[in-house]
């Protein structure tokens, strides 16, 4: 059985997600042998499909983790008693400052979704549409209480927010000008700007 952790502690799976995250990001995904990723890892081959069945798992996991992690703080604020306008800014906020924080996973699941299988794609489109929908969902109760305008459809006000968040890994650098608090403080005013009756 392959071992769980190395002499830090640090679990097997963390260490082969780190490796193969830094060297996607490094190289990208189809030029990134699963040989890189043991040897940069320090496990072999059999741990590796030990914990992950292919590369591609490998791949979806990198961007799996980062949406479970959204997929929980959006469905917080969703869930909280504060009014729909805070509920909505707070988790406009959280997307970009989370998708901030894990750059590298960003940027390597939009340059690379195309190598996914189409079982993995199929269920990595599965689960974006249910943080979208989800946040949709907060749109469309403010526009059904009256407190955002109904003037543009809730689906284009969300592409308009996600097509912001998707292009940070473009962009964004943390030696520049803002912090990653102070965009995503931006891009969500600029959502409920866009949403005011």
């Amino acid at each position: 059985m392959a071992r769980t952790t190395d002499g830090d502690g640090t679990p097997v799976p963390q260490r082969l997600l780190a490796a193969a995250t830094r060297l996607f990001a490094e190289r990208g995904y189809d030029r990134t042998s699963v040989q890189e990723i043991v040897e940069a890892a320090g496990v072999t081959k059999g741990a590796l499909y030990h914990y992950f069945g292919s590369k591609d798992d490998l791949l979806h996991e990198v961007y799996a983790r980062m949406l479970r992690l959204q997929q929980e703080r959006l469905d917080a604020f969703a869930e909280s008693d504060e009014p729909v306008e805070q509920r909505l800014r707070g988790a406009a906020a959280d997307v970009v400052v989370t998708t901030i924080e894990n750059l590298d996973d960003a940027m390597i699941f939009f340059r690379s979704m195309h190598h996914l299988s189409p079982e993995k794609d199929k269920q990595v489109r599965a689960e974006r549409r249910r943080y979208h929908e989800r946040f949709r969902a907060l749109v469309e109760e403010g526009q059904r209480t009256g407190v955002f305008s109904k003037a543009t459809p809730a689906d284009l006000v969300v592409d308009y927010h996600f097509g912001s968040v998707h292009h940070l890994s473009t962009w964004y650098r943390a030696d520049g000008p803002l912090t990653p608090q102070q965009v995503a403080d931006h891009l969500a005013d600029l959502l409920l700007r866009a949403l005011r009756p």
